[in-house]
């Protein structure tokens, strides 16, 4: 007898990548005058797709979800690399009160990101 995941595991491949999108995925603006279309760079934006944080010049798995108890946030670990190092650390990320923007906690640091609007510039 053939597991689950043997069975449907060619079928969720087909799945578009809209269905595979997490809660946070968009683009962030990292300040107020930041160009959307820059993303990855000093004074540009960050950008979250399909469980993966695109910083600035780092880019970063989101696994291990899970959700904090009590809240509208989620806990990651991030596995991240830049500059050929690699590490993993834990990141808090929570919408912002009104739906604009991300919280994004590491220890130590908060970034409050507000989100680009499609087509911004």
């Amino acid at each position: 007898m053939k597991s689950f995941a043997t069975l449907f595991a060619p079928a969720l491949c087909l799945l578009p990548a809209t269905l595979l999108a997490g809660p946070y995925d968009g683009v962030y603006r990292q300040t107020s005058n930041a160009e959307c279309a820059l993303i990855g760079v000093n004074g540009g934006s960050v950008r979250i797709a399909s469980g993966i944080f695109y910083g600035v010049e780092t880019q970063c798995n989101m696994t291990r979800p899970v959700d904090v108890n009590g809240m509208n946030a989620t806990l990651y670990t991030m596995e991240c690399a830049a500059g050929g190092e690699q590490w993993t650390e834990r990141a808090m990320l929570m919408p912002t009160p009104d739906g604009s923007g991300l919280y994004m906690i590491w220890d130590g640091y908060v970034f409050v990101y507000s989100l680009c609007e499609e087509g911004a510039p």
